[in-house]
């Protein structure tokens, strides 16, 4: 089986590669990454001289380039990850969310179509669906309301995925995931955030009064997840996929400061965020009952091993946040914003 993984340099994606390359031995993995400041070949420097793993730098949005991968590698199938995906900088430039998430997942759904793709895989989000209030939980079914540009293009993208799927036949499964959280995660987003601005003692930002909830997920257990979808999920369906671990922003801060023996006046509130999501929830009955997930991490486990691992990876989060985004890093994360992903 030969597969083609966009973004697989960046924090689910090199994950995957990684899960793949151990669960399906056998298999070839193309991984197509225009190694953005969230895309790091370094992420997957232990597969530099793996034969099963074929790097390849290139934008899905060049649809020549694109087809004539599909054909000189004969991809099987596509797990479509590439995408924009920090809400936070979909607000400051909508344009780049625009251009990679739709234009691009369309010009990648037609050179799939042309080139005779047996499945593609469209990876997704949860904030396709909006906000939630305070009880329920998303399901397939739920309407897609999108509240941010990020989110907006994401629904774009499943639409145009799904619509490949009824107007052209192209075999198409959507998934739609929580919050994921684990290793090499760009230290934008919020548990690597906290950490890294913990461990230089400087303010953790927090919006508005820290209260919105998220569903958290183990990256290494979306991965298998995602894997299965890949399988034996059916053709022209959503599958939402989510940890079952609910949490406020604040408890997990709160909680990070614990593991790391800091003190809570690190916390400093902020001004929230414009279309803030106020709580996600997913309901994965879908998945575990067609599919047989269910996820292996709790979130205490999780979270302790994930903020090990950054105490333990100093070098890795410095390296990737060198150079002119630390300068950017400085002045817009560290002071101003807390970042949710």
């Amino acid at each position: 089986m030969n597969i083609l993984v966009t973004g697989g340099c960046g924090f689910i994606g090199s994950n995957l590669v990684r899960y793949l390359r151990r669960v399906r031995p056998e298999w070839k993995l193309v991984n197509l990454d225009t190694l953005t400041y969230a895309g790091n070949l370094e992420n997957l420097i232990d597969l530099e001289s793996d034969p099963g793993h074929v790097f390849v730098r290139g934008d899905i949005g060049d649809r020549e380039f694109v087809e004539k991968l599909l054909r000189e590698h004969a991809i099987d199938s596509v797990m479509h990850l590439a995408a924009e995906s920090h809400v936070d900088r979909s607000i400051l430039g909508p344009e780049v969310f625009v251009q990679t998430n739709v234009l691009g997942t369309q010009r990648l759904l037609e050179a799939s179509r042309q080139q005779g793709v047996k499945r593609f895989l469209m990876v997704s989000t949860d904030e396709v669906y909006g906000s939630l209030g305070p009880t329920g939980a998303f399901t397939e079914t739920s309407p897609l309301q999108p509240s941010s540009p990020y989110s907006a293009s994401k629904t774009s993208s499943d639409l145009l995925a799904l619509a490949w799927h009824h107007t052209f036949g192209l075999d198409v499964v959507v998934t739609r995931c929580s919050n994921n959280y684990g290793r090499y995660q760009f230290p934008e987003k919020l548990i690597p955030l906290m950490v890294v601005n913990a461990l230089h003692d400087k303010p953790l930002p927090v919006y508005g009064d820290g209260a919105n909830v998220r569903d958290w997920l183990h990256v290494e257990d979306h991965c298998q997840a995602l894997l299965l979808a890949l399988e034996k999920g059916r053709a022209g369906e959503v599958y939402n996929i989510g940890g079952g671990a609910e949490r406020k922003n604040i408890e997990i801060v709160k909680a990070i400061l614990s593991l790391l023996g800091k003190p809570e006046s690190l916390i400093k509130f902020v001004k929230d965020r414009p279309g803030h999501d106020r709580r996600y929830a997913i309901d994965p009955s879908k998945i575990k009952a067609e599919l047989g997930w269910t996820p292996a991490h709790t979130f205490e486990q999780g979270l302790d091993e994930t903020v090990r691992w950054y105490v333990d990876n100093r070098e890795w989060w410095q390296r990737v946040m060198s150079g002119a985004y630390r300068d950017y890093f400085d002045s817009q994360y560290s002071t101003r914003l807390q970042v949710m992903g």
